[in-house]
């Protein structure tokens, strides 16, 4: 089960998705909203066989925070987040303040009940990370790419467009027509055709540099 507890936030954030599993991780915190509660309804909430082999007490809890990048719209609630549950974060650059443990590129990590592939991908920030599980073909885009063709900002500190051009070709190379459903940092989640919108992007990103 996957849950943007970011939905209908009007403040400045960005999206933050639940994963919920044998290992239940919150992607991203988003900022300046009181997420706490939301996730502590979200894991009140869950059936009785929301978890493996029907142990609910295994999906009941927040075991981890995983952080596709650094930008304080994604980052804002940390503190909140790991002192409610008292989890640790992870990222790739334990540099940054808010990441505790480093995410390796290419490492296998585990978010819900799926393995996914941790590929760095910087161009709108150094730390950038997307997370994809082939087998269901799940991808956590951060802001690499959005719905319809959007591409993450490069007009930021560590910002660049050739890097992020490349760090699409790169995602795009790796989940090919695989992909089923696509969670983005900003937007709504796409779940229909996603490798549309990322060729959509490639295209896009290489307009105007």
């Amino acid at each position: 089960m996957i849950r943007n507890l970011a939905a209908g936030v009007q403040a400045f954030t960005s999206n933050t998705f639940l994963v919920v599993g044998d290992r239940t991780v919150l992607v991203d915190t988003g900022a300046n909203f009181d997420i706490v509660p939301r996730i502590r309804r979200e894991l009140e909430e869950l059936p009785d066989d929301a978890a493996a082999g029907g142990d609910r007490n295994r999906s009941a809890t927040l075991d981890a925070v995983v952080l596709t990048h650094t930008h304080p719209d994604h980052v804002g609630n940390v503190p909140e987040v790991k002192g409610a549950f008292d989890v640790e974060t992870w990222g790739f650059d334990t540099d940054q303040p808010a990441t505790d443990n480093r995410i390796e590129d290419e490492e296998t990590i585990q978010l819900g009940d799926h393995d996914y592939l941790a590929v760095h991908t910087p161009g709108h920030k150094n730390d950038h990370l997307c997370f994809y599980a082939p087998g269901p073909g799940i991808l956590f885009a951060g802001d690499l790419v959005f719905q319809n063709g959007g591409f993450g900002r490069t007009d930021l500190a560590e910002g660049d467009r050739q890097t992020l051009t490349q760090s699409i070709d790169r995602i795009h190379a790796l989940v090919g027509d695989d992909v089923t459903e696509m969670h983005v940092g900003h937007g709504p989640s796409v779940t229909r055709n996603p490798s549309h919108d990322i060729e959509l992007a490639r295209q896009a990103a290489r307009m105007g540099r």
